[in-house]
């Protein structure tokens, strides 16, 4: 059987592509796979396999030599997945070989050489989102699960995959949908003496959808944090012991110790796991005017992994004012205002305390009293981690990503101030259903329903090639 390239390009419409990739993990092992997918996908496997393509089988594991040019490239296993009943919705070819990277690209190399392309980051999950066999949120949760970095993160990643988060969005687009045709039909009938908002029972509805909707923004947020993690920032005046307590918190020596102010003049970057969620923890130089360049640009370094904060950590030694340490947190520059911040009392051995958690009455900054060198009030510091990022023991429902819960925020506010509208006398029908209107655009990008390009390019570009 000899196929050659033009004859493969010349089968299907030109604007209709074939793509192909490493769907494995970079490096040798005993097996890794090659991903084709498109309308070319069978003829690619009949050609490497000198097969006809009436006799590769769908579903079925068919053991083969690969060639190309006359030569073997290796033998394997050959699968063929006909659309619609396959992972993209179209026809999708698997080449299971040898796990060498010489081999694996001999493989992709001869699939573009007969009709197919390289394939984009996270391109056939775009293709199985875009021909309807999952929704974003879906599609999302595929990379989810992948880069998971604990069990609970996994769990949720898979139950979004199975459309657990999905079934709620489309709840409350129900829910909004139905709302929105009450406001519309009063206002198409408004001469009618009929009564489309009956004795309350509409603004019912929108108490319910909004009780519905806080409820969901509360659990997104939380499985935000088992999704994409905290990027948790120790600042503070020199010497206090931020070293000592990056070093105690991720159990290694990631950090020079030495009772010398100013030791620390760039960030150190650690990442370890706490109480389920993924910590990027930052150690940064010491606070303080400096004449001395080196220790201003890590100042200056300091200041900027402050704006990228997710939880600020104010080290202070336990022989210092706790109310100038107050002050100082909150006054930190460079911290966004919702970020929230924590005080640690280090050294508290050299005072002769026992480690405490307190709350302050006036700021509900929580207070940490411990030992970083003895490791003394450690557990106390996880357990304010918790209560001030409201970390639940149990895990969340779904997994989620920022984007949906700054979405489901502007539709839990457009359905607000829908009611704001409802409350006026006269109430501002037209105004109401245009808020309802853009509360569900907003509802509907959270699975893709309604989107632009732009958030499909952003979303899929940091898939894995291959996936």
């Amino acid at each position: 059987m000899n196929i050659g390239l033009n004859s493969l390009q010349n089968v299907i419409p030109k604007n209709d592509e074939t793509i192909v990739a490493i769907a494995t993990p970079s490096g040798r092992g005993g097996v890794g796979i090659v991903r084709v997918s498109g309308p070319l996908a069978l003829l690619i496997a009949a050609q490497l396999s000198q097969r006809k393509s009436e006799h590769i089988l769908p579903r079925k594991a068919i053991f083969s030599d690969f060639y190309f040019q006359s030569h073997v490239l290796d033998q394997g296993l050959l699968l063929y997945f006909p659309k619609p009943a396959s992972f993209t919705g179209e026809d999708v070819v698997e080449f299971q070989v040898h796990g060498s990277p010489i081999v694996l690209d001999q493989i992709v190399r001869a699939s573009v050489a007969l009709g197919a392309r390289l394939a984009r980051p996270g391109e056939f999950s775009e293709r199985a989102f875009l021909n309807g066999k999952m929704d974003l949120t879906q599609a999302e949760a595929i990379a989810d699960l992948i880069h998971a970095s604990s069990e609970q993160a996994a769990r949720s990643a898979l139950r979004s995959m199975e459309g657990v988060f999905s079934k709620q969005i489309a709840g409350i687009l129900e829910q909004l949908i139905d709302i929105r045709m009450w406001i519309e039909s009063s206002m198409d009938f408004a001469d009618e003496d009929i009564d489309f908002l009956q004795q309350g029972q509409l603004q019912a509805k929108i108490v319910t959808l909004t009780q519905v909707l806080e409820k969901i923004l509360h659990v997104a947020s939380e499985a935000v944090l088992w999704t994409e993690g905290v990027t948790l920032v120790l600042a503070g005046f020199p010497n206090v012991g931020k070293s000592s307590l990056l070093n105690a918190l991720v159990e290694k020596d990631a950090a020079i110790v030495t009772d010398i102010p100013g030791t620390t003049r760039d960030v150190i970057r650690e990442v370890f796991q706490w109480h389920g969620i993924l910590v990027q923890i930052l150690d940064t130089a010491g606070l303080r005017h400096t004449e001395d360049l080196v220790e201003q640009e890590g100042v200056r370094r300091t200041r900027q992994a402050l704006m990228r904060a997710d939880l600020v950590c104010w080290v202070m030694d336990a022989r210092e004012s706790v109310a100038e340490a107050l002050r100082a947190v909150q006054q930190v520059e460079g911290v966004q205002s919702h970020v929230p911040r924590l005080i640690v009392r280090n050294k508290v051995d050299l005072v002769k305390e026992i480690p405490a958690l307190c709350w302050d009455e006036q700021t509900h900054i929580p207070i940490v009293s411990l030992s970083a060198q003895s490791g003394d009030g450690l557990a106390l510091l996880g357990e304010a981690f918790q209560k001030i990022l409201n970390i639940s023991q149990q895990e969340p429902d779904f997994s989620a990503r920022t984007r949906h819960v700054e979405a489901l925020k502007r539709v839990t506010a457009h359905v607000r101030t829908c009611a704001m509208e409802l409350h006026l006398s006269p109430p501002r029908l037209e105004c109401a259903a245009e808020e309802l209107r853009m509360a569900q655009q907003q509802l509907s990008e959270i699975t893709g329903e309604f989107r632009s390009d732009d958030l499909l390019g952003r979303i899929f570009s940091t898939f894995c090639i291959g996936k």
